[in-house]
């Protein structure tokens, strides 16, 4: 007796799952759009009239990432909304990194399979954030693949552009000693770090998601699934004055040692106070629960500073309160001196 006839759905892949969803987050997406937006949901392409009043030299800056294992944490917690935040600021925060705001966002999910409830979850937070940030959510892509993911795998990548004044572009090449440094406090881990959180915590520490831990104050899934925190409203009208800020970098994968020295110039090196601010309890979590050296965490996370910001040392402290006053914690942390383009951590 012959097969029954192959079909799409047969071989493994629902497209009827991701009609739905995008039928569920159309109006979500919509409420991002701004009035440069010219194309909507389920064109080919997004279509953004280029209009950059006020500018004299726009220059375009573009980033692109991914939630990387977070994702993980997020499947067994059965909670994808924050991811959506999550890839949306940290996107915007890295090119904010070179002064620049962001025009508009793309996404690309992938799956094993794909639940259209998934994806909208995942597309209303993104959206949340595009409007929390001033962006347009102009396009994207979900994508089943059974052959390519195991079963309850996720994928969450983000693209963004931005736009800044040339003479604004950031870093500045007039970075020297004597400058200070200030630190603007993250939300735990953000977006990096995550396979040797697990590690540390799941494997040696033989803790689950769910377990509620006394100093956090909330169970291990809810600490580790708080969302990137962007800093574009509190920064970005700093960074516009043009005076105030040398050199910003966004403390991602890598940690210090590997982002700071991203905006230096040859011939200094950030000095970093490591006792000028407390860590979050999720930090020492970690360093404990894996035997973690300090310099491996400094190496790995933001350990709770989530954007670094070099100033010129007379108008630091003012800076500091700028963002105090737009609701960020923030303090200095350390000083630019003489050396070869790196960090030490203190």
């Amino acid at each position: 007796m012959a097969d029954d006839p192959l079909t799409y759905r047969r071989a493994g892949v629902d497209t009827g799952e991701a009609e739905r969803a995008v039928r569920d987050f159309r109006t979500a997406v919509r409420s991002t759009y701004t009035p440069e937006v010219l194309s909507d949901v389920g064109a080919f392409g997004g279509l953004f009239a280029a209009r950059f009043e006020g500018l004299r030299e726009p220059v375009l800056v573009s980033s692109i990432d991914s939630v990387g294992t977070k994702a993980k944490i997020a499947v067994a917690a059965g909670r994808y909304r924050g991811l959506g935040r999550d890839i949306v600021c940290h996107c915007v925060n890295d090119i904010l990194a070179q002064g620049a705001r962001p025009l508009f966002f793309l996404d690309y999910f992938a799956a094993s399979s794909l639940r259209a409830e998934t994806v909208v979850e995942i597309v209303d937070g993104a959206s949340e954030a595009c409007r929390e940030n001033a962006c347009a959510l102009i396009g994207g892509e979900t994508a089943e693949m059974p052959d390519v993911y195991r079963e309850g795998q996720i994928d969450l990548v983000g693209a963004v552009v931005g736009v800044v004044e040339r003479d604004k572009v950031l870093p500045r090449a007039d970075v020297s000693a004597g400058d200070l440094i200030v630190g603007i406090a993250s939300d735990g881990l953000h977006t990096n770090g995550y396979s040797l959180a697990r590690a540390a915590l799941f494997e040696r520490g033989r803790r689950r998601p769910d377990d509620l831990i006394p100093d956090l104050g909330r169970t291990l899934a809810e600490e580790l699934l708080r969302p990137h925190r962007s800093y574009f409203r509190a920064l970005h009208p700093i960074l516009e004055e043009g005076s105030l800020a040398k050199a910003v970098s966004h403390i991602t994968g890598g940690g210090f040692y590997e982002n700071v020295p991203r905006v230096l110039p040859q011939g200094v090196d950030a000095v970093i106070e490591r006792r000028a601010w407390t860590p979050q309890p999720i930090f020492s979590l970690i360093q404990d629960s894996g035997d973690v050296e300090t310099e491996e965490m400094f190496r790995t996370f933001n350990m709770g500073v989530g954007m670094v910001v070099i100033c010129p040392s007379e108008v630091a402290g003012a800076v500091v309160q700028r963002l105090r006053d737009a609701g960020e914690t923030a303090y200095l942390i350390g000083e630019m001196k003489k050396g070869s383009g790196g960090v030490q951590i203190v």
